[in-house]
């Protein structure tokens, strides 16, 4: 009967071995596919990580295999049985199988996210038909990231047969209960400690800000943490909560959440503002003419050549990682944080924005995007900030301009954009651009108009930019072109090519431009202030002469007043902020790390060392931002 229940609990033992073991390979070919974007200075710093990141694999694997464990020593007298054991491995592996996936579609999807899978991905699918045809795409331009999941999970199971249950039957049925029992007893304690991470019951369980513990680079958490866990980890999570840590005078002084502008203009100016997918700053040779990259090439001539003419921002930010936390940000100056706000319990409320303002101004306001109506969630946030007009796939109603997989090419949805608005003036509206978006293709008679470069992603941030040159040719001819403001900017970056875009912070570097023909604006120059997607909105407000107080964390661009400033965003564990001289990363709680301003990389954590009267205010107005913030999402104090 011992011998019974001692192979039993050995070969459970066993098989939960070999799912820390392919976690270990999963972690590494994780590493390989994104060593250009995760940084491992040596043999030993890998080890150190993968060892660091056991008690992430412990959680996952445990959440994974409760059940398993559960079944597999269970007293109910027929476990060693072979129709039972077979049943265990069809569980074992279904469940792993599954969740163990997460991992490899993960080697492909961090490259775009920069972040771990987490369940903010079922809100991003819920709003897609379309996920079949991305999936498949995805294979074919990775056929080695399949090939390897197919390979870890036949060796797998190769070694799972290696060890058997010898089918026995207990010759003390009593005995064998008792004692099974017990030994359930203490394995339940062993799982329960394990998921949580610690068996102290005054500490909360593990998560995902637990991994930048064990690094020096921030974003060498990415490989400590496993994407099972960050996924588990964050299903019903609701990282908004009520913080305080300075008082309303600090904010109202150092945060200053409200912003007035006085300027007089007269007519007012229409806006367009291009929200182009993918466009990061690393593509553009006017954003990169201080950069110093070597034999640095660049994909966007007409985006070039308009910035030439155009005010135009070299050192500006996104302040979020997906296309709809791009559309909270400009329009709303809304950032995402470790949690994005558009997927939170509280996105559904009254918020003032550009399109707010333009609407009590008389505005007409509508957005298009060339995707089927609803996709990406677009529609339902523009309803919530008061888009008078949409205008996607349906109206746009010719299939034959159909990429296939996500939206309207974008040369001609461009061209439907340019003849279709501007019937009342003054008008709003917004463009998100789809051509850009993985899998990264161009229409079929465009092939070998433009060149190839090193990245999949080059050839179509051509196609988009032609795109935008003839939009631009055919929108000057309207006769609503010389009285509007342009804006264009990216919703966040994708692929990186130079080693120069592949610090921590420049995972958010986009470009920023105004543009007008009209003189009158004054929109030229370069300007290599720190900006933000959040900055676009308030810019918006002064120029168009709306007088009136905005709420906005952001600034207006081209104001004469000396307005501090927050650089914002989130690598999806700690938020990101520059603060004057530095920038901080923040856990919620805690500032976690200081770094220079020039420390892109974000490699030498200042932290710990005696804080300078700057760095103390730094780490102050950091809190009070993060306070100011929740405490407006959460009492919807938005508008």
């Amino acid at each position: 009967m011992k011998d019974l229940r001692l192979q039993e609990l050995l070969a459970l033992i066993y098989r939960l071995f070999l799912a820390f073991l392919f976690y270990q390979v999963a972690r590494f070919l994780f590493w390989v596919f994104n060593r250009d974007l995760i940084k491992v200075d040596s043999v030993s710093d890998y080890f150190k990580l993968s060892y660091y990141g056991t008690a992430f694999d412990t959680t996952a694997i445990l959440y994974v295999n409760a059940v398993f464990i559960l079944l597999s020593i269970i007293p109910i007298m027929i476990n060693s049985r072979k129709g039972y054991q077979k049943f265990l491995f069809y569980w074992y592996f279904i469940t792993n199988g599954i969740t163990y996936a997460f991992n490899f579609g993960d080697m492909i999807y961090y490259r775009f996210s920069q972040a771990r899978l987490t369940s903010a991905a079922l809100e991003v699918g819920k709003h897609e038909d379309n996920l079949g045809k991305v999936f498949w795409n995805a294979v074919l331009q990775n056929p080695m990231i399949p090939i390897c999941f197919i390979i870890s999970i036949a060796l797998w199971i190769f070694l799972y047969k290696r060890v058997n249950v010898k089918e026995q039957k207990p010759d003390q049925p009593l005995v064998y209960f008792m004692s099974s029992i017990a030994n359930l007893s203490i394995i339940a304690t062993l799982v329960v400690g394990g998921i949580r991470g610690d068996f102290k019951h005054s500490t909360r369980p593990i998560n995902l800000v637990d991994a930048n513990k064990h690094v020096s680079n921030p974003l060498q958490a990415n490989l400590v943490l496993n994407s099972v866990f960050s996924f588990f980890r964050t299903i019903n999570t609701n990282n908004f909560k009520l913080v305080h840590f300075v008082d309303d005078k600090f904010i109202e002084k150092e945060i200053a959440p409200y912003k007035t502008y006085e300027r007089e203009v007269e007519p007012k100016p229409n806006i367009v503002i291009f929200i182009i997918e993918s466009f990061g700053k690393e593509y553009s040779g006017a954003f990169n003419r201080n950069t110093k990259i070597k034999d640095f090439v660049s994909y966007t001539p007409f985006f070039d050549s308009l910035a030439t003419k155009s005010l135009i921002f070299t050192n500006a930010y996104a302040n979020g990682r997906q296309s709809i936390h791009a559309m909270s940000s400009v329009l709303a100056g809304i950032p995402s944080l470790t949690d994005a706000f558009t997927s939170s319990p509280y996105s559904n409320q009254k918020i003032q924005s550009i399109v707010s303002v333009c609407n009590e101004m008389g505005y007409d306001t509508s957005f298009y995007h060339g995707a089927p109506n609803g996709s990406m969630g677009f529609q339902g946030f523009g309803n919530i900030l008061g888009f008078q007009h949409y205008y996607g796939k349906n109206e746009y109603n010719n299939d034959k301009d159909f990429d296939g997989i996500w939206a309207i090419w974008d040369e001609p949805f461009f061209q439907y954009y340019a003849k279709n608005i501007g019937k009342k003036q003054p008008f709003m509206s917004t463009l998100f651009s789809a051509s850009s978006h993985d899998p990264f293709k161009i229409p079929e008679k465009y092939q070998g108009k433009f060149r190839k470069g090193p990245l999949q992603i080059h050839e179509p941030i051509q196609y988009t930019d032609y795109a935008l040159k003839k939009f631009f040719e055919t929108a000057s001819k309207q006769p609503w072109y010389q009285n509007t403001i342009f804006v264009v900017t990216a919703d966040h970056t994708n692929q990186t090519y130079y080693p120069e875009y592949h610090k921590a912070m420049n995972h958010f570097a986009i470009p920023i431009l105004f543009f007008s023909p009209n003189p009158k604006f004054n929109l030229h120059g370069v300007d290599d202030r720190f900006a933000q997607q959040i900055d676009i909105y308030p810019t918006l407000a002064d120029l168009i002469g709306y007088n009136k107080k905005i709420r906005s964390w952001g600034r207006s661009l081209v104001s004469d007043k000396n307005e501090n400033y927050i650089i914002v965003n989130s690598d999806s564990i700690n938020e990101q902020m520059i603060i004057g001289n530095y920038i901080y990363t923040f856990n919620g709680k805690d500032i976690a790390g200081i770094y220079d301003k020039t420390d892109l990389a974000l490699s030498k954590n200042l932290l710990g060392k005696s804080p300078t009267a700057e760095q103390k205010l730094g780490m102050l107005k950091a809190k009070g931002w993060y306070q100011d913030y929740m405490n407006r999402v959460i009492n919807k104090k938005l508008r």
